[in-house]
């Protein structure tokens, strides 16, 4: 595997091609797009971003590595709050005599971070698997 970060990217991204999509015409047109993805610089940026998430991630600083784990339990009281929290306050109010209208809450932004932070899970998973997890 390549050391700069570019090149590490590309071969992931080859190796996930290679492994995820079994149609060869598929497979030759995803990896044209990821090269010219590499030709158009999309790639040097994120490998750029990944460097920096690395480096965030390694510091024990609360204000830096300490957002991801804040979004987390917002995202999970945001959903809490939706699911069932109010549709329990709701139902006790109604049961209670007293119904009440439930606020209307931004689930399409609150599933957006929760699909964002479980694919966040999802490669600290990738990383604790392949050892990458030395560092905590």
């Amino acid at each position: 595997m390549a050391l700069d970060p570019l090149s590490s990217v590309l071969d992931f991204g080859k190796a996930v091609i290679e492994r995820f999509i079994p149609d060869p015409k598929a497979k030759a047109e995803a990896i044209q797009k990821l090269a010219d993805m590499q030709q158009s610089g999309d790639l040097a940026v994120m490998a750029q971003q990944s460097n920096i998430n690395a480096i965030e991630a390694a510091s024990t600083n609360l204000f830096i590595a300490g957002w991801r784990p804040a979004v987390g339990w917002v995202c999970a009281a945001g959903l809490a709050v939706i699911l069932v929290i109010g549709p329990l306050i709701a139902w006790g109010s109604a049961l209670a005599g007293r119904p009440i209208a439930q606020p209307a809450m931004p689930v399409e932004l609150t599933m957006t971070l929760v699909t964002s932070m479980l694919g966040m899970a999802g490669m600290r998973t990738y990383e604790k698997l392949k050892g990458a997890e030395k560092n905590r």
